[in-house]
């Protein structure tokens, strides 16, 4: 069964998504990976995204739809494949519906991690990614792991749209757009809200309680 994760900016997503990947075996989707990959070959589409998002915006439906669907149809994982950022808005949602289902795949869980605009504000702020294993950390609340991580601390990089002006920028955008995907998705029987704002064992816990039913 395939896994929506979803939330605000900053909410835990990739983090946790990276322990279903593990206990689970499951295959991570991010389409922020999707796009940071394209603006790190330099193509075109890559130039344009990296413009949006260095300006606090979202990549366009069409973009990220083309690389979704590439993806999908390109990886072995089968039913098995847990969509970390997407959908985003009603329109995106819909679109997953269409693809999974040309594919005869569908959606087992919907998880969707409820956290503040500022408890948000402190975790973005902190937020260092891994360049070469992707791990993400918290110089402010991941200082020890930081410090003895194995790929070495030197590859632990701030993204560049990690300021705050950019953060509550992403934050509104997520609240007029992606807010409505809530809705779209609150009445169906495999939603669950976690408490983003839990520790990460307790959020992990709960997940993982969702997915061993």
């Amino acid at each position: 069964m395939n896994i929506i994760l979803f939330g605000p900016p900053g909410a835990g997503k990739g983090t946790q998504a990276q322990f279903i990947v593990k206990k689970h075996n499951y295959f991570q989707l991010s389409t922020g990976n999707l796009l940071r990959e394209e603006v790190k070959l330099r193509t075109p589409l890559g130039r344009e995204i990296e413009s949006l998002i260095s300006n606090g915006k979202f990549a366009s439906n069409e973009i990220v739809n083309t690389l979704l669907r590439q993806s999908i149809i390109n990886l072995k994982f089968r039913d098995r494949i847990i969509f970390d950022g997407y959908p985003r808005n009603v329109e995106q949602a819909k679109n997953l519906e269409i693809i999974l289902g040309e594919l005869d795949q569908s959606i087992g869980h919907i998880i969707f991690l409820n956290v503040s605009k500022n408890i948000i504000e402190k975790r973005i702020m902190g937020r260092m990614t891994c360049d070469k294993c992707n791990m993400t950390l918290n110089e402010f609340f991941n200082k020890e792991q930081i410090e003895l991580h194995p790929c070495g601390k030197e590859f632990l990089k701030r993204r560049k749209d990690d300021n705050f002006d950019i953060v509550v920028a992403r934050y509104e955008t997520y609240m007029k757009t992606t807010k409505p995907v809530l809705d779209f998705y609150s009445k169906n029987a495999n939603f669950t809200e976690i408490d983003g704002a839990a520790e990460i064992e307790q959020i992990t816990n709960k997940i993982n309680d969702v997915l061993n039913v």
